[in-house]
């Protein structure tokens, strides 16, 4: 498996012109670091849709999608449809679930729309969905939300927040077909605890594009945990930023593309305040053909950033030949004064060390191969900490595995 690995202590990281990007496919394997400086959007952040052009594929943010499978979301023409999704929230005793107008003054604190989708995604939606959790709440129940598609165009606004000392974990699962371009906020009061599991087990036509920022409070934890499974095409933006200083995050993901998918998750962990930490961690499996990964790891640490602990790491296991993944750690440091930062990237085939070791001991090779895959991914399963999701996920994992080597 190659690894590319860049782990500064302090300093600057080097910012000069945009070299190769990590790319795999069946018959190569190659991996790049590279500044921040060559992939943030390419306009400021903003609500309004018309300060964003009609992206044309050529821009750093678009290069690596595939605009004519967008069915419209990045143009305009998707019109929803009013039958697009459907939502339900389950929450426990004590959770406010409200629907609120489009001049609810709880909409957009966590963060702007950074690219055309997300913002057609704020300026077309008609009804936002806020779920509060009171101050000092602990709760031992998760909240779940349903996002259901029924095969139209949809713009959805989803806001959860946390007030002061609460604790909480929400699961957003995503189901059905659509065509859904939606802003989901994340909103972390001080000293406040939130796991979040966004599971996209979509029918195979769907297209998903979200963008999700989270903006974590003084001495708060978020951890979000990511499951990509299904859709035609998904394109995921987390973000996060920080509110106050001894705030950390937690960035997990899991994807499995399958032939056909696009898969791409770009992430941007914002070091705007001092003494902050992230880890993140993403993980993907890839088996037929003109299967597709994309995954941009974007850190920033800002002048005013010090005391920084960040690490990034995306790690790639190819199944079959036909598969292409492109993988691209960043990080950007301005300030020499930090904890720690560093990113990694590897992209490889089975570990014949591994195999040979499991067979040696009388595993048939194909149980052998669901064996290595299960523990690649065994780690992150256990991120998600709630017990009905963990054993879908893993039957899931189980389903595919039979599609390449059963």
């Amino acid at each position: 498996m190659a690894e590319a690995q860049n782990s500064p202590t302090s300093g600057f990281a080097a910012a000069g012109g945009p070299p190769p990007v990590g790319s795999t496919t069946a018959g190569s394997i190659a991996v790049a670091a590279e500044s921040t400086v060559a992939t943030r959007m390419s306009a400021p952040p903003s609500f309004d849709v018309a300060d964003f052009p009609v992206p044309h594929g050529r821009e750093e943010e678009w290069r690596f999608t595939p605009l004519e499978r967008l069915r419209g979301l990045h143009d305009g023409t998707a019109v929803a449809t009013g039958e697009g999704v459907k939502t339900a929230v389950e929450a426990p005793e004590g959770v406010r679930v409200e629907v609120v107008g489009r001049d609810d003054a709880r909409l957009g604190r966590a963060g702007k729309p950074v690219d055309r989708v997300a913002a057609q995604a704020y300026s077309a939606f008609e009804q936002a969905s806020v779920v509060t959790v009171p101050k000092e709440t602990v709760l031992t129940e998760p909240i779940r939300i349903a996002v259901h598609g029924e095969g139209g165009a949809a713009y959805n606004h989803q806001v959860i927040e946390l007030g002061a000392f609460a604790e909480a974990v929400v699961v957003i699962d995503h189901t059905g077909d659509a065509v859904l371009a939606a802003n989901v906020e994340y909103v972390l009061g001080d000293g406040a605890k939130l796991t979040v599991v966004s599971i996209q087990d979509w029918d195979d036509k769907a297209v998903h594009v979200a963008q999700h920022n989270a903006l974590i409070g003084r001495d708060a934890s978020f951890k979000s945990v990511v499951v990509t499974f299904g859709g035609d095409l998904v394109r995921l933006h987390p973000r996060v930023a920080y509110a106050g200083t001894g705030g950390e995050a937690e960035l997990f993901g899991l994807y499995f593309t399958d032939a056909g998918q696009h898969q791409e998750h770009r992430l941007l962990v914002d070091h705007n305040v001092p003494h902050c930490k992230s880890n993140v961690a993403y993980k993907g499996a890839l088996q037929g053909d003109d299967a597709h990964a994309v995954w941009i790891g974007d850190v920033l640490i800002q002048a005013k950033a010090e005391g920084t602990d960040t690490y990034e790491m995306n790690r790639n296991l190819v199944l079959t030949d036909g598969a292409r993944v492109d993988s691209v750690p960043n990080l950007e440091i301005e300030t020499g004064e930090i904890v720690g930062a560093g990113h990694a990237s590897a992209t490889g085939r089975f570990d014949d060390e591994q195999l040979f070791y499991l067979m040696a001991r009388g595993i048939p090779e194909q149980d052998a191969r669901r064996l290595v895959v299960r523990g690649f991914f065994a780690e992150l399963v256990q991120q998600i900490g709630v017990q009905d999701i963990e054993e879908r996920l893993i039957a899931k994992i189980e389903e595919e595995l039979e599609a390449s080597v059963g």
